[in-house]
């Protein structure tokens, strides 16, 4: 079974999270995708970001029954900060079937030497690359050598610039964000008040 890891802190979860999984879903050749919702990324400011359990509820209403898609909490019951070859590790234990790849955005790459035992997590699994806002901006030497021996797939999936930033601000000014996610979300999200 070949699952594709489509790490985020989904904080909501939004139409561009769901078409960039169903493109890569369908022009790939991976089996299935499972949305691993972060609880922090140890690169980003924690504030704002919804308790686990609601963006993970969240993320449940968006795929709904899509066999392509399932949900993942797995990061929640690992040690904090979380972090991506930790995580991995513990799903290979667990599924040893399985082969896993990694789905980001380009700005990530820009970054990931950054991330913890880069070098092994880049060498022991695919990496399926989206396209991001970050036109003209290369890796710095140091994440070229890295990627140098990386099994890299670019995926030619639209540019999609929605931000779970946007999103939330928008929410709190009072604007109706009812197109930008899954009716679902959108719903729960106005009935418990988040983000106002």
């Amino acid at each position: 079974m070949k699952t594709g890891l489509y790490f985020g802190s989904f904080n909501p979860v939004h139409i561009g999270h769901l078409a960039i999984a169903n493109y890569i879903y369908e022009y790939t050749d991976l089996d299935e995708i499972w949305f691993v919702v972060s609880p922090h990324n140890p690169l980003k400011k924690k504030n704002s970001l919804l308790a686990d359990h609601h963006r993970l509820h969240l993320v449940e209403l968006a795929i709904g029954d899509d066999h392509r898609f399932r949900v993942s909490d797995i990061e929640s019951k690992l040690p904090q900060p979380s972090y991506t070859i930790d995580t991995l590790t513990y799903l290979r234990e667990k599924h040893p079937t399985y082969q896993f790849a990694l789905i980001m955005g380009s700005d990530n790459l820009l970054t990931i030497n950054k991330w913890k035992n880069a070098g092994l997590l880049i060498d022991s699994c695919t990496l399926f690359v989206y396209p991001r806002a970050n036109k003209g901006k290369e890796p710095g030497p140091e994440v070229r050598s890295l990627l140098k021996t990386a099994n890299i797939d670019i995926v030619e999936a639209p540019l999609i610039e929605i931000s779970g930033t946007f999103l939330r601000s928008a929410i709190r000014q009072g604007k109706n964000m009812q197109y930008f996610l899954p009716p679902g979300v959108w719903q729960y999200i106005k009935d418990m008040h988040f983000y106002e």
